[in-house]
């Protein structure tokens, strides 16, 4: 019986896969079997790659492109294509945001935040994803089929409960709001992966949404994390590795007939 969850010998490019989450999908994906190819904007040689990903280095490969850069991102999928084939997958994953611990600037209330931490944001969250699906999706689309899974949060789904973050003004006496820019641009991912879905259909070019929800690290405030898990329903956050089985399944054939859709992993955060 053909598995089709198996993920064994496509070719998956990975954006910001050195980073937290995407190490993780990068390593699941190579001990699957797949060929990942991770997008960084920094170079990365095969003595660093086999540090990092010990077991599953030569399955590992390192393309320099920032995704703001569409010149780089081009010039990175010819050497991908001439190493390995036309991507078979593709995990819109690089993304930046400012976090509960960071200034009060990058979290100012909306009348007076920084047009440069919005420009910022939705230059890497948004059109990074534009630029690097016009790149791979178009290939993608000429070879007749791929997959492309754009990373998500809850917050493309829901607003940012500010309450979470009334601590920091009890705290350090200065106002402190998350920011719009990141739920601007992940709200925006749900209507690109849709329309994305509906341009390729007939291609075989199939493209879904995931909405993550926490997960846990050690570098969030113990007031956020107490505030935040009171909302969710399982009460915790994700290990770090609880993602990794859905990147798979939309990145095998098991997923075959969903596109357009958003998959929504949180604990049960917007269930309420």
């Amino acid at each position: 019986m053909v598995d089709i969850f198996s993920v064994k010998n496509k070719v998956i490019v990975v954006t910001g896969g050195l980073g937290q989450l995407g190490t993780q999908f990068s390593q699941s994906l190579a001990q699957a079997g797949a060929k990942v190819a991770i997008y960084s904007r920094r170079p990365f040689d095969r003595n660093q790659i086999a540090e990092k990903f010990p077991d599953v280095a030569d399955n590992i490969r390192v393309y320099v492109a920032s995704v703001t850069d569409k010149e780089a991102l081009q010039k990175a999928t010819d050497l991908l294509v001439a190493d390995w084939g036309v991507p078979d997958v593709l995990v819109n994953n690089a993304g930046i945001d400012s976090k509960p611990d960071g200034s009060a600037e990058q979290n100012a209330p909306f009348e007076d935040y920084p047009q440069r931490y919005w420009d910022e944001i939705i230059d890497t969250n948004l059109t990074g994803v534009m630029l690097t699906s016009q790149v791979i999706g178009s290939k993608m689309a000429k070879a007749g089929r791929g997959s492309i899974i754009n990373v998500g949060s809850i917050y493309g789904m829901v607003s940012p409960n500010q309450s979470l973050y009334a601590y920091r003004e009890e705290r350090d006496g200065v106002p402190f709001v998350k920011a719009i820019s990141y739920a601007a641009s992940k709200s925006a991912l749900l209507n690109l992966t849709r329309y994305l879905a509906t341009y390729w259909g007939t291609k075989g070019v199939r493209t879904n949404l995931i909405s993550f929800g926490g997960v846990k690290t050690a570098s969030f405030d113990k007031e956020f994390i107490d505030a935040f898990l009171d909302r969710v329903p399982m009460r915790r956050q994700a290990e770090i590795t609880e993602y990794n089985g859905v990147i798979r399944f939309l990145a095998s054939d098991a997923s075959s007939y969903m596109t357009g859709s958003n998959v929504v992993v949180d604990g049960g955060f917007t269930a309420w």
